[in-house]
């Protein structure tokens, strides 16, 4: 209970300013390290999802961030909670995605004892996040917490973590909540969009990257907009195909992993590259071979909202420090030229990415992933949301699933295993009249599966897919490639995942065929249950165009040459 007068607690001036920051939702798993802060919750209108371990509640704070645009918040307790929260944090980082982890600390009189769980945490996040901070004046406590929003949201978004003496959080302050933060955005120049203006009048072969974070509704409509009047090709980076319409006409694709020939081709052979919002990572850049480093080969244009990457990679002709969506707005005001050099390359870079997609590639055994993909295209709302991890499986995803609307795709630009479902129990529980669709590999699910416990308890449906080869497959994979022949260490026992799913109280089924595949997800749906979908997939189906014995035989060859 509060006391009369002015004083509260620390904690509750942290939840209250959680609250002028209009956040809705935390994500948690509960700790005696910040008992004042979840009592703080209790009379506070903010939903609270308590998760069944601390990774997958960083990760459902990081997935709030990716697709909102406003800092995820994750409570985990001190220690062996903070440790197994790290992964969200890295995916944070990588992604560029705004979250606030919070960490119960040991007490200010305890500090510098090895006390029980304690740990330095300017240390151990210090070069994974944003800005780390330990608040050890309460009185502090509104400042601090809203300057973690500005940090978690400016120039290139990403993690911070903020560190809460347990004895911090019982003590009583007087200062009043703090004003409730504002982005902060830049826009491109009169200057810079003129020197874009005369790049484009002189280029002849023109394409657009789309990446990164700090995008919106309204940036991916002007962004469009400005694609149709310059009749520009378009491509996405690895994981952020929802910033563009798959079945616009001028999208080009995807550069992921396993791309299109074509669209690879096409970008080498660019004479202007515009880079919005990315930084063209190892991923998207085919491993840095697409663009030369430092002095690209093409003119290079790159935007984006932290200027510390601008030049950071890649030496670019034009750098614009600007948010994309202030970029994109001032795009869709440039007119166009009176003739446009490259006209119809935009329908010839769409067509070469229908006929990549349209049709999915044989593959071997009882359940094809992509005619699973394809049917999924084709019989789930635009505005489903999508999720994935890590894994060979999702390139099904990448290839034959085309992504119609923002922020629908949910997953790792760092390749982090164990995201999928996380993901989508964060989406569910903000968007509960929307579809959401987990994928996942079986070593991928188990990494944690467990959230599904969450979703029951919250009673959220989301369908959760496993794709079970019995494989780490990535792995084995590149094992395959590099030592043909010998197995070691990815070989997988899995359990039954449809009985995993009913002894959580969720919907179970098996699935062995292609066929058998749209019934399933139709009981599932009918359900109103969280469902496990299991798919038997044959470990031979390794990506869309290869075997596991086509790459070992290739290897083997290689080898005796």
């Amino acid at each position: 209970m509060r006391p009369q007068g002015n004083l509260r607690t620390a904690a509750e001036a942290l939840v209250d300013q959680l609250i002028v920051n209009e956040v809705q939702h935390v994500f948690c798993v509960p700790g005696e390290s910040y008992l004042a802060v979840l009592d703080a919750f209790h009379d506070r209108d903010i939903a609270v999802t308590v998760c069944r371990q601390e990774g997958g509640a960083a990760m459902m704070a990081e997935a709030v961030g990716k697709t909102t645009g406003r800092p995820g918040v994750c409570f985990v307790t001190r220690g062996p909670g903070a440790t197994n929260a790290s992964p969200g944090v890295h995916i944070a980082q990588q992604d560029s995605s705004p979250m606030i982890l919070f960490i119960g600390q040991v007490g200010r009189d305890q500090k510098e004892r090895e006390a029980f769980q304690e740990v330095d945490y300017r240390a151990m996040f210090g070069g994974m996040a944003k800005w780390v901070v330990e608040i050890s004046d309460p009185a502090r406590m509104p400042e601090l917490v809203s300057r973690a929003f500005y940090e978690a949201t400016s120039g290139r978004p990403g993690p911070v973590v903020v560190a809460l003496p347990q004895d911090v959080l019982t003590e009583r302050i007087e200062t009043p909540p703090a004003p409730p933060f504002r982005p902060v955005d830049t826009a491109a120049g009169a200057a810079d969009m003129a020197t874009l203006s005369d790049m484009l009048g002189a280029a002849k072969r023109p394409i657009l990257l789309l990446g990164g974070s700090r995008w919106s509704e309204e940036g991916c409509r002007a962004i469009a907009d400005f694609a149709t009047r310059f009749d520009l090709p378009v491509a996405t980076t690895f994981r952020r195909t929802h910033l563009f319409d798959a079945l616009h006409p001028c999208f080009a694709g995807d550069l992921g992993i396993g791309p299109n020939p074509k669209l690879l081709a096409r970008v080498k052979g660019a004479d202007l590259v515009m880079l919005v919002g990315g930084r063209l990572g190892e991923m998207p850049s085919q491993g840095y071979t697409l663009i030369d480093i430092p002095g690209p080969q093409m003119t290079f244009v790159h935007v984006h909202p932290g200027a510390q990457e601008l030049g950071r990679v890649y030496r670019p002709h034009l750098a614009v420090n600007a948010t994309p969506t202030a970029f994109a707005a001032a795009a869709a005001a440039l007119p166009p030229p009176a003739a446009i050099p490259w006209a119809g390359a935009a329908a010839a870079a769409h067509a070469d990415y229908l006929a990549w997609t349209e049709t999915p590639t044989e593959v071997p055994g009882g359940v094809n992933l992509g005619h699973v993909m394809a049917w999924l295209r084709d019989n789930i709302p635009a505005d489903s949301f999508v999720s994935n991890g890590a894994g060979n499986y999702a390139g099904w995803i990448h290839r034959f699933y085309r992504f119609r609307r923002f922020a629908t795709q949910v997953a790792p630009i760092s390749g982090s295993m164990g995201y999928s479902v996380p993901a989508a129990v964060a989406m569910k529980r903000l968007h509960p009249d929307r579809t959401v669709v987990s994928i996942n590999g079986d070593g991928d699910f188990l990494m944690n599966g467990q959230e599904f416990a969450t979703a029951v308890q919250y009673g959220l449906p989301v369908i959760v897919v496993v794709c079970d080869n019995g494989i780490y497959g990535t792995i084995r994979m590149h094992q395959e490639r590099e030592y043909p022949g010998r197995v070691s260490a990815t070989v997988l026992r899995n359990p039954d995942f449809a009985a995993y799913a009913r002894a959580f109280g969720g919907f179970g089924a098996t699935v062995e065929t292609t066929a058998a595949f749209a019934p399933a997800f139709r009981a599932a749906q009918a359900s109103g249950l969280p469902a496990i979908l299991h798919l038997k997939i044959d470990p031979e189906a390794i990506t869309p165009t290869a075997t596991l014995a086509g790459i070992r035989e290739t290897a083997l060859a290689a080898q005796g040459a």
